[in-house]
């Protein structure tokens, strides 16, 4: 038995017995002899704790919260009877009701009847309280212990999933950004080691700031700055790289690697090397808490892909902001035309 359920069938145990030694004295007005009221109470009160704790230790949990409802309350009638009897039954004096009924009047017989009734449910009345109490308290403190483990479990299962979902973004961007600085060094460009600096501020805030579970905005958007600029840096030959990103205020915070997907996935799928067509616009308009963020990127008539546009990486986000802003704190949408594919995401980062 834990520390919890002792103390929950004494704290029963007193409430019951100081709720029916209440009543018991204001009825009978205890206190002009309250050595016999105690006295005569004492049984009742021996019956409430064999009530309590019967029907905690063993009906609920063997019966009831095993769905046995039909043998719960048999087994209730049956335990409410057989203490009535143990505590009280020798005031019911039986063998002299039944003589009486034998020798006497018919009239005296019903009255002895009528009287040995009465003492029964006056014995009766406060242990089925008892028991009708402690079994809606218990039922209420299981629902609200089941209801608690169903929380935590869901809260686990979330936390899992998130861990999952962004596990699964950062492998896919730094196997983008590996790819990049390769390409540099194989033409000895001087920039690589300013890529390779642009390179370990993206693995640091991977490494550090990513694992958190909201982080500045300010650093997101310096995130796909870097990204950005080592795409340019690979082959910025008149490309239509267009990103213009609002100054945030440092007290907004978002849940780090939502927005760096949709712009791996323009890159990706744009065919931005088509000097005449390709194009990736990145925008982010911020008005207070509200955050309007847009990647338009060109769709090749000759549709080419390394993956599905709109691959994991996209479906990951869209799980991710259901999870972590849901209802109206983010309003997605994505629309997919013959020449380009544009995403509009709108946060209330509240």
């Amino acid at each position: 038995m834990s520390q919890w359920e002792k103390h929950n069938a004494v704290g029963q145990i007193l409430l019951w017995s100081a709720a029916w030694l209440l009543i018991s004295f204001m009825l009978t007005n205890g206190a002009a002899k309250p050595y016999a009221f105690l006295t005569r109470l004492a049984p009742t009160i021996m019956g409430i704790s064999i009530i309590v704790l019967c029907n905690l230790k063993l009906l609920l949990p063997h019966f009831y919260f095993k769905k046995k409802h039909l043998l719960f309350w048999m087994a209730g009638l049956f335990l409410l009877l057989s203490t009535v009897l143990l505590m009280h039954g020798i005031d019911f004096s039986w063998a002299d009701i039944l003589n009486q009924r034998l020798a006497d009047t018919p009239r005296r017989a019903r009255k002895a009847s009528r009287l040995a009734g009465l003492k029964l449910m006056a014995h009766l009345t406060p242990l089925v309280i008892t028991f009708l109490g402690s079994t809606l308290i218990e039922i209420s403190r299981f629902a609200n212990k089941k209801e608690k483990e169903a929380i935590e479990l869901e809260k686990e299962v979330l936390e899992t999933e998130l861990k999952f979902l962004k596990s699964q973004v950062n492998p896919h961007f730094l196997f983008n950004a590996l790819n990049n600085i390769y390409s540099l060094s194989v033409v000895n460009s001087p920039q690589t080691s300013e890529s390779v600096m642009q390179l370990s501020e993206i693995l640091r805030y991977m490494v550090y700031d990513a694992t958190e579970e909201r982080v500045p905005l300010a650093n997101e958007l310096k995130y796909i700055e870097n990204y950005v600029e080592l795409k340019l840096l690979k082959d910025s030959r008149g490309m239509d790289v267009q990103m213009q990103l609002d100054q945030v205020s440092g007290t907004l915070l978002i849940a780090p690697l939502l927005f760096i997907p949709f712009v791996e996935n323009a890159f990706k799928h744009s065919k931005i090397e088509n000097i005449k067509e390709g194009f990736v616009h990145i925008t982010l308009n911020a008005e207070g808490k509200q955050i309007d963020f847009q990647v338009n990127n060109s769709l090749p008539q000759n549709q080419f892909t390394k993956d599905e546009v709109g691959g994991v990486g996209l479906e990951n986000i869209r799980k991710r902001l259901d999870l972590l802003y849901p209802g109206d704190l983010h309003n997605l949408k994505i629309t997919k035309s013959r020449d380009s594919f544009l995403v509009q995401l709108k946060m209330d980062l509240s």
